[in-house]
């Protein structure tokens, strides 16, 4: 903690000049003053053009990433996530050891992977730690893939999680050989293009660059985000010919897929014998014998005559389906509603999950993506034990999902999912979601009856969970207290109802460990029944 009246040592985002408001400060020379001599000699359109919109949102900072006040900044690591780098040792010394302990959950991360810790003594909130490729000349294609994956999945982890703001350090570092010009091409164009695409709940997006990276990104940070119409057509001349796809993704022409049209058809009665020769390949290689007779596979199924080890390969085969369709699908509209986020952890170490249920717009949204980003967040939660706070504290009829799709979601997930989930616990519940609750987890679904607390009032939430380990909506706990405030008067009537109090428990869903008594009254207005 800093000695009062001292200056803190971070730096806080919201002070820093935009990219926008750095236009010819420090008598920088622009490419406008470079490329005189080219202005008007373009026709076609810039692909990145001047968008004062975005460019609000780009700060250019040299300094320490780790000293950064903003949502979460970007740790560059090995795959065992222990690598010796400026960066990430400066990161670790403001931290502190817990977040070397946190690190040692993750078991690693891939190479193009991001990965998120919470920020512990930083002040930023998070910390997205990922891996940048190793650079050889002859394997540029996959570095270049690689680097993309860690900028891009780095932007979709922050729009997931409803971060307002990220701070970038260069990703590829100095051990890892990437030429340093080439990697700020592919760091600048991938950014943009999210910002385009997908970016609107991100407020701000800081490049941390030291002394000797500065001079490059000031010099092709125009290309990408020109700050005027003039800068637009001076740089055009300069931006590579190699910008990727609308996502900014490195695009190999030798890699894509050439669909020809009606390939069966017959032009020519000389080409039937060749042709003949061709299709009598057609499902004999090994890529359309892996996945066997699919048909006898689905009608064993239907007539109960698959064994339980194929079964569970069929399932696992389909859940892998559905994660890979989450992980390439845009789900930040999903993202947007804040109606599932991760937050601290319980009493027990486990990872707590939260659920608003008057964020989600059952009637407005696409209820198939809602499945997706669903698999998509929980995914690598559910690989060690967790737990469900569901908030059902003021929702309507257009709030409630259908049990149809909750035995669908049910039925698709992994194994995981329902084997690590150690309680879930039902805020401010009512009559009927109780009712509800019962014959769902009684009839439709195995194994969830037991792992369903239902909580009447945030007091209970905290006896399982530390006020500070979770984030609650402020209209949950505005309810929370006028609730509070009628219990009051009712204690001053003499009118109580005695309730047992939800049982901390960290060894199994059933046991009685840590179980206490106290006193509270039952939420009338949600309809609740004594």
């Amino acid at each position: 903690m800093d000695p009062l009246g001292a200056r803190s040592q971070f730096v806080d985002v919201q002070s820093l000049p935009t990219w926008q408001q750095q236009l010819g400060e420090d008598g920088e020379k622009t490419p406008l003053d470079q490329s005189d001599s080219l202005l008007g000699q373009q026709d076609f359109p810039s692909p990145f053009p001047f968008r004062p919109d975005i460019n609000c949102k780009i700060i250019l900072f040299s300094g320490d990433v780790a000293l950064l006040n903003c949502t979460s900044i970007v740790n560059t690591s090995n795959e065992s996530l222990n690598d010796k780098n400026p960066v990430s040792d400066y990161i670790h010394q403001l931290a502190g050891p817990d977040l070397r302990d946190e690190l040692l959950k993750l078991k690693g991360c891939r190479t193009g992977e991001a990965k998120l810790t919470k920020g512990f003594n930083l002040a930023a909130r998070f910390i997205i730690h990922t891996v940048g490729p190793k650079y050889k000349a002859k394997y540029r294609t996959a570095a270049e893939s690689s680097l993309y994956s860690c900028y891009r999945n780095i932007m979709q982890l922050a729009a997931e999680q409803s971060m307002a703001s990220v701070g970038f350090c260069v990703v590829s570092t100095t051990k890892r050989g990437y030429p340093l010009e080439d990697a700020t091409h592919i760091a600048l164009r991938t950014v943009r293009r999210f910002l385009e695409n997908h970016g609107n709940s991100v407020e701000a997006v800081v490049f941390t660059v030291s002394d000797t990276e500065e001079p490059v990104y000031k010099r092709l940070l125009p290309l990408y985000y020109p700050r005027s119409e003039e800068e637009e057509r001076a740089c055009l001349p300069l931006i590579p010919a190699d910008i990727g796809n609308s996502e900014g993704e490195p695009v190999v022409p030798e890699r894509q897929i050439r669909i020809a049209e009606k390939p069966g058809t017959l032009e020519d009665d000389s080409e039937e014998e060749s042709l003949e020769s061709d299709l009598g390949q057609v499902g004999n290689h090994a890529f359309a014998r892996m996945e066997g007779d699919v048909d006898k596979q689905r009608k064993q199924i239907l007539q109960g005559q698959m064994s339980e080890a194929a079964m569970q390969k069929q399932h696992q085969r389909n859940y892998n389906r559905w994660l890979c369709r989450a992980r390439a699908e845009d789900l930040s509209d999903v993202a947007a509603l804040k109606a599932l986020y991760q937050t601290g952890v319980d009493m027990c170490g486990r990872t707590v999950m939260v659920l608003v249920g008057r964020n989600i717009p059952v009637t407005l949204i696409d209820l198939e993506k809602a499945l997706l980003y669903f698999i998509h967040v929980m995914d690598h939660i559910t690989a060690k034990e967790y737990v469900m706070v569901y908030f059902h504290t003021l929702t309507g009829e257009h709030n409630h999902l259908d049990s149809d799709f909750l035995k669908n979601l049910y039925d698709i997930v992994d194994t995981k999912f329902k084997k690590n989930l150690k309680a879930f616990y039902f805020v401010h519940p009512t009559f009927r979601s109780k009712v509800s609750t019962w014959f769902f987890t009684t009839f439709s679904v195995s194994g969830m009856k037991e792992k369903v607390r239902y909580l009447d009032n945030l007091h209970q939430l905290f006896t399982c969970i530390k006020p500070e380990q979770i984030d609650i909506p402020p209209f949950v706990l505005e309810y929370d207290a006028r609730e509070l405030l009628a219990y009051s008067r009712h204690m001053r009537l003499g009118i109580v109802v005695p309730q047992e109090e939800p049982r901390t428990h960290c060894t199994s869903a059933g046991s009685d460990n840590g179980s206490k008594d106290f006193m509270v009254i039952p939420s009338s207005s949600q309809g609740s029944s004594v």
